[in-house]
């Protein structure tokens, strides 16, 4: 039982559904349910046309879309699809903050920096297959 299940393992998946978790979670706990100062500020530019609670919940949905497509097996495209759902919200941070911290608020340079940092690294992850199965892989070395 267990060689089969190792043998459907996917990093990549795996990658989906603990970081898609995690974005439900910062919505519904971050930023719904307790948002922190420097993240209202931060995103002020944002909030003029879109209120922080949509912005969380927002957070939510694109959590439970790449958690759902890091469930499916054996469809790149629905993979795709969640890897868009975590680079979403991630790169409108990035981009709201950058704004931030060239206008009003400087303090936000950093949350610019680690969220366009994250973004970047999801676009790269996104593009990665998966290790090769240990009867595929070249012997020696």
């Amino acid at each position: 039982m267990w060689s089969a299940a190792a043998r459907r393992f996917s990093h990549r998946r795996a990658f989906l559904i603990v970081v898609g978790l995690g974005w439900a979670l910062y919505g519904r706990l971050g930023i719904v349910g307790n948002p922190r100062y420097g993240t209202a500020r931060g995103l002020s530019d944002v909030t003029q046309y879109v209120p922080l609670d949509v912005l969380g919940w927002m957070w939510v949905a694109c959590g439970a879309v790449a958690l759902l497509a890091g469930l499916v097996v054996h469809c790149p495209r629905v993979q795709a699809l969640g890897y868009v759902a975590l680079a979403v919200p991630a790169g409108l941070w990035a981009g709201a903050f950058a704004a931030s911290a060239a206008t009003s608020y400087p303090e936000a340079v950093g949350s610019a920096c680690g969220w366009g940092a994250y973004t970047i690294g999801l676009v790269l992850v996104s593009g990665m297959d998966d290790p090769l199965p240990p009867q595929l892989r070249k012997k020696g070395r």
